[in-house]
């Protein structure tokens, strides 16, 4: 996740059990096969582009000892340290230069990732690992890396403070003390489900029920409760940190159309753990029918959520209801781009045919982890 942002800052394996009701359960090899052609991945001046841009100048900039000086007390101060903040308040001439540069920075990875210019600062340094820290002495230049995207990928790039080069081994923490460039996932993450939902409901995929929903309201819902869930450890690299997940629950809504609610699951942050959130994760009075599938995703640098908003309204307004339920995962998946599904770690699992009285622990569709999940009341007051 980033896969744990385990699996970006650090990605992903996740989850998804076979409900079979009636019907057969697709697998995500069929899936797949079945997709057809996806939207094309997004060119590559992306996130990383820019990160690596600022890593260099970062690199550079720590040749005066000074500011060195100050970048090392923010680091050893706190986990991750605001690169806007830090340069407004430079003390040193080296320092005060980045500033600009992390001001355009900022507003660039907004963009591609398809959030406000208002979101502010969103690019963090920190060192890359916490063994490092008693490393960290005033007389050495760190370098600088950036969270590369790619979890499998067998060697990271850092830059010192000459603008050389170095390939850093991405499976053991190296001894050099060196500085991480990434992005506040948890503020980009939740600025992007806002984003996210307010384009779904704008075009009448998530907006609140008439009718029976409400009259149900009155008394109450059934929900589908997540009580215990874990992801499989997928080795993440040593310069990875904690994931931002979040779910795409889909279904049909009570006026027939497809419909799209997204769930938070911030505390899903590292691999092989297992969490107990007691997380509502499938509002029933939502839905039409007594199923839905869901999607489980995590954000990395590269998820742009306007483009995902934009992608999943093109896939799932020409699909209408025929009466009886149809598997909606399969749209979702061929709504993403195939960067998604490979080296990137955005897409983590489905779950198909998950009912109102589905209870006990399901696995995942591609095998990458488990949920237990129990029917639940939610009165109404």
């Amino acid at each position: 996740m980033r896969r744990a942002r385990r699996r970006r800052n650090a990605l992903i394996g996740v989850m998804l059990s076979a409900v079979v009701i009636g019907t057969a359960q697709p697998t995500v090899a069929s899936a797949a096969a079945e997709r057809g052609p996806r939207p094309a991945a997004a060119p590559q001046s992306s996130v990383h582009g820019v990160e690596e841009a600022i890593a260099r100048s970062l690199a550079s900039s720590l040749s005066h000892s000074a500011w060195r000086a100050q970048v090392r007390s923010a680091a050893l101060r706190t986990d991750e340290v605001d690169l806007q903040a830090l340069t407004d308040h430079a003390a040193n001439p080296a320092g005060a230069r980045l500033r600009s540069s992390a001001s355009g920075a900022n507003r660039q990875v907004a963009g591609l990732k398809g959030l406000p210019s208002s979101i502010g600062s969103l690019l963090r340094i920190r060192l890359g690992a916490p063994s490092m820290r008693a490393r960290l002495s005033a007389d050495v230049t760190p370098w600088v890396a950036v969270a590369d995207s790619d979890d499998h990928d067998r060697v990271i790039t850092a830059y010192d403070s000459l603008g050389r080069r170095h390939s850093v081994d991405a499976t053991h923490v190296p001894e050099f003390p060196l500085y991480v460039v990434d992005i506040d996932a948890a503020k980009a993450h939740r600025a992007g489900l806002r984003v996210l939902s307010k384009a779904l409901a704008a075009n009448g995929l998530s907006a609140p029920q008439a009718g029976r929903a409400n009259a149900a309201a009155a008394a109450g819902w059934w929900a589908t409760k997540v009580t215990a869930v874990e992801v499989n450890d997928d080795q993440e690299p040593w310069f990875k940190g904690a994931a931002e997940m979040f779910s795409l629950v889909t279904g049909f809504g009570q006026d027939g159309k497809a419909r799209v609610d997204s769930v938070d699951m911030p505390y899903l942050d590292y691999d092989g753990k297992v969490y107990y959130p007691n997380q509502i994760l499938v509002n029933w009075s939502n839905y039409k029918y007594n199923l839905a599938d869901v999607v489980m995703m995590e954000d990395d640098d590269g998820t742009n959520y306007k483009s995902l908003a934009q992608a999943l309204t093109t896939a799932l307004l020409t699909i209408t209801d025929q009466g009886t339920y149809i598997p909606l995962v399969n749209a979702v998946l061929a709504a993403m781009p195939d960067s998604w599904f490979t080296d990137d770690p955005d897409y983590v699992e489905s779950w198909y045919t998950l009912s109102r009285n589905s209870s006990g622990r399901l696995y995942g569709a591609a095998g990458n982890g488990w949920m237990t999940v129990e029917p639940y009341f939610v009165e109404q007051f």
